[in-house]
């Protein structure tokens, strides 16, 4: 699937435009991680691009959540270790009972889980600035991650699991204002 198929495919369901922006901050936070440790960008992407693929269809049950990915994703021909490496973002969710005793347990399941989690953070963060991301610094964001109050349900742990993966939460910081600068003007900031 080409990247224009994947993007269509998601305009193919009742998307919010704010659950758009977070599948394209994903996106190029992913291709930004695989960039940095010599990974397939265009995988990486995709899997950021569509790691909620099933989000517009299951957010009222969030049981399903991950879980109706599998069809759709398979039914694009998508191969299982794709299709796991979406899902994983999901493991360890007591709201998704198939799901939660499943553990992550490589660089890009880590890396999906942390930068998924990390647009809500960057986004809301953006939002308080005026809808700015151009002048955003990692320290300031460091500020926000760190008042728990702040973008409360997005998940610190989840975030920090970027060290799992072999990068420095102030790097990956760093690292993901500057993907999601880049593609500023897609998700609606400054």
């Amino acid at each position: 699937m080409t990247r224009d198929e994947a993007v269509a495919l998601l305009r193919s369901m009742p998307q919010a435009e704010s659950d758009m922006n977070h599948y394209l901050e994903t996106e190029a936070i992913m291709r930004a991680l695989a960039e940095k440790f010599g990974e397939d960008v265009d995988y990486w992407g995709m899997l950021g691009l569509l790691h909620d693929v099933d989000w517009a269809l299951t957010k009222e049950d969030w049981t399903v959540h991950c879980v109706k990915a599998v069809e759709i994703l398979e039914g694009k021909g998508f191969d299982e270790k794709f299709i796991e490496n979406v899902q994983s973002h999901g493991y360890c969710n007591d709201g998704i009972p198939s799901l939660k005793d499943k553990k992550r347990s490589s660089r890009v399941q880590h890396c999906l889980a942390a930068a998924e989690t990390l647009t809500g953070i960057i986004y809301a963060y953006a939002l308080m600035k005026g809808k700015r991301i151009s002048d955003m610094e990692a320290r300031g964001l460091k500020k926000k991650f760190n008042t728990k109050s702040f973008a409360a349900n997005c998940s610190r742990e989840l975030v920090e699991e970027i060290e799992l993966a072999g990068i420095s939460l102030d790097d990956f910081f760093a690292l993901a204002i500057e993907a999601v600068k880049k593609i500023k003007d897609q998700i609606g900031l400054s």
